[in-house]
């Protein structure tokens, strides 16, 4: 049973970061997706260094943590949300929520691969029994797209977001990026994606759009302020007590509130294939989640990579 210093967080994490993937679709409404992550990040990168000094975190890196945060800001701050916030003019966002639930799959296999993170047989299968549940959900989407629909281009986009913010995950669990207090390298490498950001919008989507709508500022600071900022000592401060592997269950409360607003606010219509899809989904990723019980490395499945 848990107690309420960890429920409440636990709950709180999960409920957040699943509100987050419906908000990101009020702010690629008219405006370029490139230039709403780097809004939401220009405003995300100062709380997260107030934050870091608050909690008395170093925020002086040697070279090669400067460069261990460089690699995490361009994979987790910009590939990584930049396919994400792209994703979303093409699928819904409960959908893309789903997908990115099966981020602890990439996560085994490039921790087994690059650090030697061993993957036991029950997170194999549980893992393909939440594949097999994601592909009825985006088997539906195809079906329900119109005629001119993306939906093909939206699931890839979707793929690429979490193979970086898998890349990102993993690149951070090495010996230098274990040595920097979590905060202090989060703060430098979304300092870093937020400069890629500025970049790669200058170059694809020409000018800044400056929406003049209070709605998008309004999404903007809850992504950047409590979908960014607030969660993560929360998050953090849950696998100082429970452990990273019971703090990655919160990832099914974030599924589960991602799809109650997708249905509630984007139409999502539910049939004997989707409710099918999302059990057999939510079934795999508990029976992944309970298998991965082996040493910890810090490869955290349910944090740096939320929305």
């Amino acid at each position: 049973m848990l107690s309420p210093k960890v429920l409440v967080p636990f709950m709180l994490t999960g409920t957040i970061w699943g509100s987050t993937w419906f908000v990101i679709t009020g702010q690629i409404d008219g405006v370029p997706a490139a230039w709403s992550v780097f809004y939401r990040f220009l405003l995300a990168t100062p709380a997260l260094f107030l934050l870091a000094v608050v909690m008395g975190n170093r925020l002086r890196l040697g070279r090669p943590e400067h460069l261990l945060a460089l690699g995490v800001g361009i994979a987790q701050f910009s590939g990584n949300f930049l396919f994400v916030y792209h994703a979303e003019a093409h699928i819904t966002s409960g959908i893309v929520a789903v997908m990115f639930a099966l981020l602890m799959v990439p996560n085994a296999v490039f921790a087994r691969v690059f650090i030697g993170e061993k993957v036991q047989g029950g997170f194999i299968g549980g893992s393909l029994v939440a594949i097999a549940g994601v592909a009825m959900l985006l088997l539906h989407e195809w079906r329900a797209a119109p005629l001119d629909g993306n939906v093909g281009l939206g699931i890839a986009l979707a793929i690429g977001g979490m193979l970086a913010a898998s890349i990102a995950n993993v690149v951070q669990a090495n010996p230098t990026g274990r040595a920097v207090p979590m905060v202090s390298l989060l703060a430098w490498a979304m300092l870093y994606g937020t400069i890629f950001d500025l970049g790669f919008a200058l170059l694809t989507a020409g000018p800044p759009a400056v929406p003049s709508g209070w709605q998008f500022w309004a999404g903007t600071a809850y992504l950047a302020i409590i979908g960014s900022v607030v969660t993560f000592p929360l998050h953090y401060n849950l696998v100082r007590q429970i452990g990273a592997g019971k703090t990655a269950y919160n990832g099914i409360v974030t599924v589960c509130v991602a799809m109650l607003l997708s249905t509630l606010f984007e139409g999502y219509r539910w049939n004997m294939l989707t409710a099918s899809g999302a059990a057999l989904a939510l079934l795999g990723m508990a029976l992944a989640l309970r298998a991965r019980r082996v040493k910890a490395v810090q490869v955290q499945q349910s944090g740096a990579l939320r929305r």
